[in-house]
């Protein structure tokens, strides 16, 4: 598949994911279903609203029948990692080698346009296990030549506490957590905090954690929950000065992250660039799916397209400002996130990630 033009990209992934020697299983099974051909009727980005909404489908699918035949009987595969299960069941996705090499090589570029220098560790509090978001931590973390440091995070346990009403438990675990953080910032050389908000912010009531950080890091990068534009510039200018404060956007079924624009002026909202055109965000009217104007906020649909995995039109369960996207970016990018209150019937529980 070409990059070149978008319209020649999307209509080489459409072949390459509906021809039966190439696609995967459960699309090839699942394009029955359409009521239009995507190798002929899709031959642009705008195209991709014609398809259904099956992330919910990836609930129950057999993974193997996710990934695309065109990679052969030994196809490289990193791993199968579930969602946070923050709307019900978790679903899940597949991770091939040849786009995780490109989402790391994006991430490093966009952390180093943000002054990060290699030979720093790192030290993630965030989810692990059955989570992207641990991959990508360890494999950035050996990319900058750094180690990455881990602790235990189990987002659905926190969930399902909030869900029953057990804040005291909520807040014993927070604790439970930034008390595991802090064994590895008080011992280890870490440059690099990989963190979500409301850890942060659990940390920053830390004095003494507080100094630590700012005489320690050199860059926070934060993600998993929202993090509001009063809060990110208090840190930014306040709490912890001297630190890079780094943004990331992502999820489980955009397989991968948006990361913070480089080099906005002070004071003004992070802003999101997806990896277009493998990943591409479109903002919209909750009640009409129509795009939003720009500065307007809308409910963001995702589209992942390319090699290893295709889920376009994918409504995500943030709510955005519509931003002009980079140069050379097709779709949208994004601004000022924060969560839609229900989500397919379920009501939306972040808690720590």
């Amino acid at each position: 598949m070409t990059e070149t033009d978008p319209d020649t990209f999307i209509q080489a992934a459409m072949e390459w994911h509906f021809n039966p020697e190439t696609g995967s299983p459960f699309w090839l099974e699942r394009a029955a279903t359409l009521d239009f051909d995507p190798r002929t009727d899709v031959r642009s980005h705008a195209d991709l609203r014609r398809f259904p909404n099956v992330a919910a489908e990836l609930r129950d699918v057999r993974v193997a029948d996710l990934i695309p035949r065109g990679y052969g009987p030994n196809p490289d595969v990193v791993g199968f990692f579930d969602s946070g299960g923050t709307t019900g069941a978790p679903k899940r996705v597949v991770l091939m080698r040849d786009w995780l090499d490109r989402m790391l090589a994006a991430m490093r570029a966009n952390y180093a346009a943000h002054g990060l220098e290699p030979g720093k560790d790192w030290l993630g509090v965030v989810p692990t296990g059955p989570h992207i978001v641990g991959e990508l931590f360890r494999r950035s973390a050996a990319g900058f030549g750094g180690h990455g440091f881990t602790i235990d995070l189990d987002p659905r346990w926190v969930k399902r506490l909030i869900a029953e009403g057990r804040g005291p438990d909520v807040g014993a675990y927070a604790d439970h957590l930034i008390e595991q953080a802090e064994y590895v910032l008080r011992t280890q050389d870490i440059g690099v905090l990989m963190i979500t908000p409301p850890l942060l912010e659990r940390l920053a009531l830390r004095d003494d954690l507080v100094a630590l950080v700012n005489e320690k890091v050199r860059l926070i990068s934060w993600g998993g929950t929202q993090l509001d534009p009063d809060s990110r510039e208090l840190y930014k200018t306040e709490v912890f000065p001297g630190v890079a404060l780094h943004g990331n956007y992502g999820s489980t079924m955009m397989l991968g992250v948006a990361s913070e624009r480089p080099h906005l002026p002070a004071g003004t909202s992070c802003v999101f660039d997806p990896l277009a055109p493998y990943v591409t965000f479109d903002v919209v009217d909750p009640d009409t799916g129509d795009t939003v104007a720009y500065g307007e906020r809308g409910q963001v649909v995702v589209s992942h397209v390319s090699r290893s995995f295709l889920l376009p039109n994918n409504l995500e369960r943030d709510l955005a400002i519509r931003v002009p996207a980079a140069p050379g970016q097709i779709g949208d990018s994004v601004a000022n996130l924060r969560p839609v209150m229900t989500f397919e019937r379920e009501a939306v529980i972040e808690g720590v990630y």
